[in-house]
């Protein structure tokens, strides 16, 4: 049994990072008996002069419904540079042995939790706890901090088809997501978008042309676009806002403004970009999450109290069960491009923008029983 464990928060803030913090406190504290240290600044906590605090249920109080992290969070440092890593390794390492800290707990996403598997293989006890708005670990079916990012999404959808409709507008949300679709596709088809893009799906610019078009022969003449930071216009490649330097990694953005311009000049028709960007990281996480975050951070003590360690705790088929955090991070979770959702959209009049739907967009306002075939 251990007597004092440990507990970080990285890579980019998500809804529910508090209340992961308050549930591994709780648990630990009072029906493990453990002490709890919490590191602050991610793991650039652990160099040099490290950065600590004991945390106790006292100070954990009223954090459930708290955005952001109280440990604070870090997605660069010197665990990103390729240069003399072990080393670094080493030193938190070493200082965690002089705390007195005995295992671990990680809550982060697919960079923060391959650190963790760092720490695993030198034979220091870790627990990861999955956290990423975008969605994209493998192995969970879902990540706390998700489902108040696609609330974000949806309500700003609902806003944006009132202006939408009232001046005849393309009106295109440009969402988060990397390289993956999931925020994108969730939210298109709660907020009843026109068109999603999404990575998994290469798109042109002339079939969503045509989509436009299309509604407009057909009564309606505005049209709403969820693009994924990340999508890809057949032929090119992912946008860069930020090439990114040794120790950050580069930035995705620019596509919404992209396909404005390329709108524009392919319809004719009046534009506006919307980039939802990090509103959907902060404020209060919701429902789901508070108690998603709560299940989790609860077995990640569980699981480490149970002599357990390189594992991440995951949701699958409703139950919280560990896996090995290699496998979690082994492959990035993508959209099925023929899955049942996209499917969904399709046969609800989404398009995907792919260049085989320009001539069911073109012959959706002549014939509505072509109209159906093409779509679905």
């Amino acid at each position: 049994m251990y007597k004092k464990i440990g507990i970080v928060t990285g890579g980019g803030d998500a809804p529910g990072l508090n209340a992961v913090i308050r549930a591994v406190v709780k648990t630990a504290v009072c029906e493990h008996g453990m002490q709890v240290i919490g590191v602050e600044d991610g793991f650039e906590g652990l160099l040099g002069d490290t950065c600590t605090r004991e945390l106790s249920s006292r100070e954990v109080r009223g954090l459930l419904p708290r955005g952001g992290t109280i440990l604070g969070t870090r997605n660069c440092g010197r665990f990103s540079t390729r240069e003399r890593v072990e080393d670094v390794y080493h030193e938190a390492i070493a200082n965690l042995n002089k705390l007195g800290i005995e295992g671990l707990i990680v809550v982060g996403g697919e960079g923060t939790l391959g650190i963790a598997a760092g720490f695993d293989r030198l034979s220091f006890p870790v627990v990861g706890v999955p956290k990423t708005i975008d969605n994209d670990l493998a192995c969970t079916e879902l990540t706390f901090g998700f489902a108040t990012a696609l609330d974000i999404a949806t309500e700003a959808l609902d806003r944006l088809h009132t202006t939408a409709e009232s001046h005849d507008r393309v009106m295109i949300l440009e969402v988060m997501g990397r390289h993956t679709g999931w925020i994108a596709l969730h939210s298109g088809i709660a907020g009843g978008a026109d068109v999603i893009l999404i990575p998994e799906i290469p798109f042109s610019m002339e079939s969503v042309a045509e989509k436009i078009l299309a509604r407009e022969r057909a009564g309606s003449p505005f049209s709403i676009i969820v693009v994924a930071e990340g999508a890809i216009e057949v032929g090119g490649a992912q946008i860069y806002q930020d090439s990114g330097r040794s120790n950050r990694a580069a930035r995705l953005g620019g596509i919404g403004s992209y396909c404005r311009g390329r709108l524009e000049e392919l319809t004719g028709k009046e534009t506006r970009c919307v980039v939802l960007g990090h509103l959907q990281r902060g404020g209060r996480p919701n429902a789901f999450d508070r108690m998603l975050a709560t299940n989790f951070g609860a077995c990640a003590v569980r699981a480490i109290a149970n002599g357990k360690r390189g594992v991440m705790v995951a949701l699958q088929a409703a139950d919280v069960v560990t896996v090995p955090i290699s496998e979690a991070i082994a492959n990035e979770k993508t959209v099925p491009p023929s899955g049942q959702l996209v499917q969904t959209a399709r046969d609800t009049g989404i398009s995907f923008g792919a260049p085989d739907e320009a001539k069911c967009h073109r012959n959706a306002d002549v014939d509505p029983v072509i109209s159906l075939q093409c779509e679905g």
